[in-house]
């Protein structure tokens, strides 16, 4: 059963007892993200969350590291565009220590110079590693051909030239206006009763105060644009989309399917009919991404320079075909058995449900249920299915981004032309 609470300072728990597992996943999820920053601190986000496992007036970094390590537990952190996660699992009778050590990370990490520094160059071959590595970084290239200049289209891990220049003052402020109990959300998930949770919880993190601000926002305005970064690799990176989705869009479901049907796994469209049965990649997918007031939907596929063309050709082939055709009632029953299938076997994991419960506080304000998902994803109709594919997908409306071995872009432009 999921619990929700409003702590005194105004930190708001859910809970989801699950009385046959003896572990218990918790996560701090505070709202805020590389949405949030603004040009001059790129990036902040990210390298605080490097911070906070650094070192607390009670904890050194490798007392942090060996804590919850010393009773089988995991301790990690993520950030995203639009917040920010602190999470660990342990067995149920660990459940005191795991608080213990978020609660002083978050309130207590020092912030020393010289642990700054060490993890300023640690964060710098992060970034050096991400450039090495063409099939991630092409999301990247291409979030910033579509979205141009706009927050969400900047790398959450930020640039090198802004990292360097990120110090001691910026990050405690940062924190002071971000890191409030109302921008804060603690899910947790496993063998607890939801009343001791609380109770706990309000123990350890009761005594954060600061007042929140209402999240400035301002919507992207998508580019139809081509951007080819050169890049010395075997393969072409190539990434074509368009603007998707918000999360709280009453099409979601209906999106999340189109996206099923035509790249969302070895049964896919795309994947078939240009991976399986013309041998032009070997890797192709599609999947889409929600934001709070939009969404991305994009086609991946890694391929050499001369299959470019004749693959470009048959994505688009594919997404007119949905377009004007819509799609089979085999096809539509497949997907929503996929998606489904997807949805319940990942509720097995007590972290999967502790995400849900704390990604759908922050981005609905309340908690969809596994069933309602389930009846929504069912009502889905194959008219639906056609009339958002007409909306959606307007070849004029896509972007195109890829990174490989171009002397020029001409080739890519070309091609972009032609079914752009």
């Amino acid at each position: 059963m999921i619990k929700k609470t409003t702590l005194d300072n105004g930190i708001c728990l859910l809970t989801e007892d699950i009385a046959h597992v003896r572990s218990v996943a918790v996560g701090v999820w505070v709202n805020v993200g590389s949405r949030d920053e603004s040009d001059e601190i790129a990036g902040i986000s990210h390298f605080i969350e490097h911070l906070m496992f650094k070192g607390t007036g009670k904890r050194t970094a490798k007392q942090i590291a060996e804590a919850l390590d010393a009773v089988g537990g995991q301790l990690n952190a993520f950030t995203t565009k639009e917040y920010t996660c602190y999470y660990a699992k342990v067995l149920d009778e660990h459940f005191d220590l795991a608080l213990d050590v978020l609660s002083d990370m978050i309130f207590n990490s020092k912030f020393a110079p010289r642990d700054i520094d060490r993890e300023r160059n640690v964060i710098i071959e992060e970034i050096k590693m991400y450039e090495d590595t063409p099939d991630e970084l092409v999301h990247d290239v291409f979030a910033n051909t579509i979205w141009q200049k706009h927050p969400l289209g900047r790398p959450i891990i930020g640039h090198a030239d802004i990292i360097k220049q990120l110090g001691r003052d910026t990050f405690l402020d940062y924190l002071k206006r971000n890191y409030v109990p109302g921008n804060i959300v603690i899910s947790v998930a496993g063998n607890i009763v939801h009343e001791l949770a609380a109770e706990k919880i309000g123990r350890f993190f009761g005594r954060l105060g600061g007042d929140s601000f209402p999240r400035v926002m301002n919507l992207p305005s998508p580019r139809k644009e081509v951007t080819c970064r050169t890049k010395d690799t075997e393969q072409v990176h190539l990434c074509v989309g368009t603007p998707g989705m918000p999360l709280d869009h009453d099409q979601i479901y209906t999106f999340q399917l189109v996206n099923t049907i035509l790249g969302g796994g070895l049964s896919s469209r795309l994947f078939q009919e240009i991976r399986e049965q013309r041998g032009l990649v070997y890797s192709i997918y599609s999947y889409h991404s929600s934001y709070f007031d939009t969404g991305l939907f994009c086609v991946y596929a890694g391929l050499s320079r001369e299959n470019v063309e004749q693959a470009l050709d048959l994505i688009f082939k594919e997404i007119k075909e949905i377009r004007n055709r819509g799609v089979t009632p085999r096809e539509l029953r497949r997907a929503k058995d996929q998606l489904k299938g997807n949805l319940l076997l990942s509720l097995e994991n007590v972290n999967t449900r502790m995400s849900r419960l704390g990604k759908s506080q922050l981005y609905l304000g309340k908690v969809v249920t596994p069933e309602e998902i389930v009846e929504k994803i069912e009502k889905v109709t194959l008219e639906e299915i056609q009339s958002l594919a007409r909306e959606r997908f307007i070849p004029e409306n896509f972007a195109l981004a890829s990174v490989g071995p171009w002397d020029d872009c001409e080739l890519l432009e070309q091609a972009a032309d032609r079914v752009l």
